[in-house]
């Protein structure tokens, strides 16, 4: 909040700068701390996914090699290709060959094309991270001027029907899956209306649905959360004192309050960018977007084990480096809350 608003204090005293800075040198050892088990967390976390994704896909009923050669290969020739995939080996013994080659970049190659994991990697990952972001843009956009303007609108109890109108919209917003917004925007502004492409990725129109699809759930929870954060701000003696000294209304909200409310806001939406990229899978498979998503699907239904373990583990991993940073980023704006930590 703005210097001004606040009141004036005493210069500090030698044993108050003394103490300021034995604080700073003890918060400085906390961040340290709180880095070091956020990195260990991650590697652990990193470790299980590693493992998980290699467990999830050879649990699921069904042969990858009669699946890539078909019905009716011959037997020797199934044979012949499960020993070159090495799928004739012991699962440990295969579980400790993907790890080893993980770790060396090699993600193997596809069972059903021969392109290398990392290659189709590669090409499809800019398109998900693309429509993530953009997906996460719009909701920022969007809810932090909506939660604002509720929590103006409805401060001290004011306006109950736009407060209950609101909450009740939102809730219901944030309720429906995003697949369902999917298949009706592509019913109605696709199919009926022809406004937009119904599938694919044809230049910037062809963004406008699946970001939409996307979009509406953060956009009604980040929303709440920032009218939340701008009402308890309203209630500030910061806000109080402006207003008496009649400041005006824009300058208040934008230069004091806004500023205030976007430390949780921002956090929640570094929270729902990892959401929205591990949560775009079914969104891409409706639109037929050349995304991971698209690929893991097809790879999961073709048991194509190296193409779903390798997405599943970027998906996994994005995830993880997403919320790393969001938590050291809150170590940062919050270090004292660090003091509490065990």
């Amino acid at each position: 909040m703005a210097e001004s608003l606040r009141p004036s204090a005493a210069g500090p005293s030698a044993e108050g700068g003394r103490a300021g800075r034995a604080l700073g040198r003890a918060l400085g050892r906390v961040r340290s701390g709180f880095v070091l088990r956020r990195a260990v967390r991650f590697v652990v976390s990193l470790g299980v996914l590693l493992v998980a994704s290699f467990a999830m896909m050879h649990l699921i009923p069904g042969d990858p090699v009669r699946a890539s050669l078909g019905p009716a290969a011959p037997a020797e020739l199934v044979t012949a290709r499960r020993a070159a995939l090495g799928l004739d080996e012991p699962i440990l013994s295969q579980l400790l060959s993907y790890v080893s080659n993980v770790f060396r970049g090699d993600f193997g190659t596809s069972f059903l094309s021969g392109e290398p994991v990392r290659e189709i990697i590669a090409s499809r990952l800019p398109n998900t991270l693309g429509l993530a972001l953009l997906a996460t843009v719009v909701a920022l956009l969007v809810a932090v001027p909506l939660g604002m303007w509720a929590a103006i609108r409805t401060e001290n109890g004011r306006n109950r029907g736009t407060e209950v109108t609101f909450t009740s919209a939102t809730g219901a917003a944030i309720a429906v899956p995003e697949f369902l917004y999917s298949i009706a925007l592509v019913t109605v502004f696709a199919i009926g209306l022809r406004w937009f492409p119904p599938a694919g990725k044809a230049g910037p129109v062809s963004y406008v649905l699946p970001i939409l699809s996307l979009a509406i759930s953060p956009t009604a929870m980040i929303a709440r959360i920032c009218r939340v954060e701008t009402l308890r701000e309203l209630g500030m003696d910061y806000v109080r004192l402006a207003r008496a000294k009649r400041l005006p209304a824009a300058r208040l909200y934008f230069r004091h309050v806004l500023p205030n409310t976007l430390t949780a806001t921002l956090t929640v939406g570094g929270m729902l960018l990892a959401a929205l990229i591990a949560g775009s899978v079914l969104v891409e498979y409706v639109f037929a977007w050349p995304g991971l998503g698209l690929r893991v699907v097809e790879s999961i239904t073709q048991k194509d084990y190296p193409v779903a373990q390798g997405v599943i583990l970027v998906y996994g991993a994005i995830v993880l480096v997403v919320n790393l940073l969001v938590d050291l980023l809150l170590g940062v704006l919050d270090p004292t809350s660090k003091l509490k930590e065990t």
